[in-house]
């Protein structure tokens, strides 16, 4: 048991200075090399994208299915063994891949696939229908989190809880400290108490989110917006989310998910539900738990800031995002496997906040150029490689962010924050870069 002067004892930590950008948009889109195509966008050459996914998930099938045919001359118990691990490698890599095809729809719902926005809703529509997703409801609170990432009220997904909302004792100043970087023994215990750090339930926590996240958010908004009613939905025309005159748009797809389960449900009267699960919805599964591994990373760290409405513009939320490396830490190989299965979505994402119009395949050349002007800035947006402990690092350190201020950090479960915000000169500020919310 603590004495009363072990309790009045502070922790003080080394907190990381992390710059509050002052950047114009202006600025930060003239290091974009236009002139040697990044905004170029061509269909014939995003088209070929997905045919590539598609081909790479078919060979991957018709490479299981042979090697599947050869265990049936093992004896019965090596034989099941064999046939299961042959199916979860291809359910693995076919995820892997079907994750690429989630981008290219992805990119379409920014009208970055092809100049054209019916060819843009068209492919949007078919590859989100096709994987699950609600096209035209995503889309539009897709565009409303890029036009506010980062804002405590007004960005739609991975808006940290504040302390209030975790039912935490209110902030002390005098045992206490607003930017986490002087707190007492006895407030840490308190906080400890309360939040835990449990390596299990983290471990769970993370594979419940990885794998169920996605569904969640969409039906019930589980990780969403916060001050949104409880059970918004994506499905719902009449949401929150959207405005009256996307009721039409929210209705189309729904549509395209009750065919997307009606397919579901002949396939299996067709061929069996074993082989319409491991041919496809094992995949599907591992789509959604690449999808929230990836957005999860990019927008929550120790290191990234989030902002009230006295703090916030475009710019500042479009670097509230981080630059990962899919799967690098599991070595250069599949570091580059993640990458060009996932078309660069992870490494790329600083780029894609600051203008959703450049095109994947330009998305690289754009990024090496705006790193070199951010590193000028003093701001380095490239964080640990992206991966299942990277996600288990993250949701132990980053538990919840103060109730006041303009620009919080995400504190750990004794109440310390990594992070301290640092303010350079004003410069002007612009407008975002033409994302399209009420369309």
């Amino acid at each position: 048991m603590l004495t009363s002067r072990e309790t009045e004892k502070t922790r003080r930590v080394e907190q990381v200075p992390v710059t509050v950008p002052n950047l114009s948009m202006k600025d930060l889109l003239s290091v974009i090399p236009s002139v040697s195509h990044c905004f170029e966008r061509s269909l014939w050459k995003s088209a070929m994208y997905p045919i590539w996914d598609l081909f790479v998930i078919g060979s991957l099938w018709k490479l299981t299915t042979i090697a599947d045919s050869y265990t049936v001359d093992l004896p019965s118990t090596l034989a099941s063994l064999a046939s299961f691990s042959l199916w979860s490698l291809y359910g693995f890599f076919a995820g892997l891949f079907a994750m690429g095809l989630w981008i290219v729809a992805h990119e379409a719902g920014h009208g970055a696939f092809s100049t054209s926005k019916r060819i843009n809703n068209f492919v949007g529509w078919v590859l989100h229908s096709g994987l699950g997703v609600p096209y035209h409801s995503w889309r539009i609170s897709h565009a409303k989190h890029h036009a506010s990432t980062g804002h405590m009220t007004q960005d739609q997904v991975f808006v940290p809880w504040t302390r209030s909302q975790m039912g935490l004792p209110p902030l002390d100043p005098a045992r206490d400290d607003l930017l986490g970087s002087n707190v007492s023994q006895a407030v840490q215990n308190e906080m400890w108490e309360a939040l835990g750090d449990s390596p299990i339930a983290a471990f769970s926590q993370a594979v419940i989110y990885l794998f169920a996240g996605l569904p969640m958010y969409l039906i019930w908004n589980i990780g969403g917006q916060t001050r949104y009613p409880k059970g918004t939905s994506h499905f719902n025309p009449s949401s929150i989310i959207f405005a009256p005159h996307q009721h039409s748009q929210i209705v189309l797809s729904d549509l395209g998910i009750f065919i997307w389960l009606a397919l579901i449900v002949l396939s299996c009267y067709h061929w069996s539900f074993l082989t319409v699960f491991r041919v496809y919805l094992v995949p599907y599964i591992w789509v959604n738990h690449w999808l929230v591994l990836i957005t999860f990373l990019q927008h929550t760290d120790t290191l990234l800031p989030h902002y009230r409405a006295e703090m916030f513009n475009f710019q500042r939320g479009a670097l509230c995002t981080m630059d990962r490396s899919l799967l690098g830490d599991l070595g250069p190989i599949m570091g580059w496997l993640g990458a060009h299965a996932t078309h660069g979505i992870s490494e790329t994402h600083v780029l894609h906040h600051i203008t959703s119009k450049v095109p994947h395949y330009h998305a690289w050349e754009a990024t090496y150029a705006l790193r070199e002007r951010l590193a000028a800035a003093g701001i380095n947006l490239v964080g640990r490689p992206g991966g299942w402990a990277e996600v288990y690092r993250v949701m132990r350190e980053c538990k919840f962010v103060e109730d006041e201020g303009g620009v919080v950090f995400y504190k750990n479960a004794r109440g310390l924050a990594a992070a301290r915000p640092v303010f350079p000169p004003t410069t002007s500020d612009a407008e975002d870069s033409g994302i399209e919310v009420d369309k």
